[in-house]
């Protein structure tokens, strides 16, 4: 299974959000450049979220977007289901009735497949958003962790700890 690329950059935004506070909200502008993304394509992304309930957007002057929970509030299980219903694939591994499939009538497969989706989902559900977060991380604006190459540094960090 492959996430999409809309829940995977929500996964995204979730992870950005659990910075620690600070005097100004964070702006899509800053999440799309310190990410590196679409800055479009992520508004969609925060649109969404905001009508799950997920996160906080305010507009204008002094605006931004925060989360609206707790991070140990989120389950990621959920998280990456809500976010992949948001697509055409509607959380199915193979789809027999589109095209409709002439092995339909003899074929266990989308079942199995159906039952391992289903063991994913309970798996990441046994997980928070606070369980995908570094603890040295967590403590540092991501700006300061994030380098040109994309990679966090985390071994650089924990020597320094």
């Amino acid at each position: 299974m492959q996430l999409n690329r809309f829940t995977d950059l929500g996964l995204r935004v979730l992870i950005y959000l659990t910075q620690p506070a600070r005097a100004t909200p964070f702006t899509i502008s800053e999440m799309a450049e310190e990410l590196k993304v679409s800055h479009n394509h992520l508004v969609k992304v925060v649109h969404f979220m905001g009508k799950q309930g997920w996160v906080i957007t305010t507009r204008g002057k002094g605006g931004g977007i925060s989360l609206a929970l707790p991070a140990n509030e989120y389950r990621m299980g959920q998280a990456i289901k809500t976010l992949e219903q948001n697509t055409q694939n509607q959380n199915q591994l193979v789809d027999c009735h589109t095209a409709p499939c002439t092995l339909i009538n003899i074929c266990l497969l989308k079942p199995a497949l159906d039952q391992a989706l289903q063991a994913f989902f309970d798996v990441l559900d046994q997980y928070t958003l606070a369980d995908m977060i570094k603890t040295p991380l967590h403590t540092l604006p991501l700006h300061e962790v994030i380098k040109a190459d994309n990679r966090i540094p985390v071994l650089d960090l924990m020597l320094a700890h």
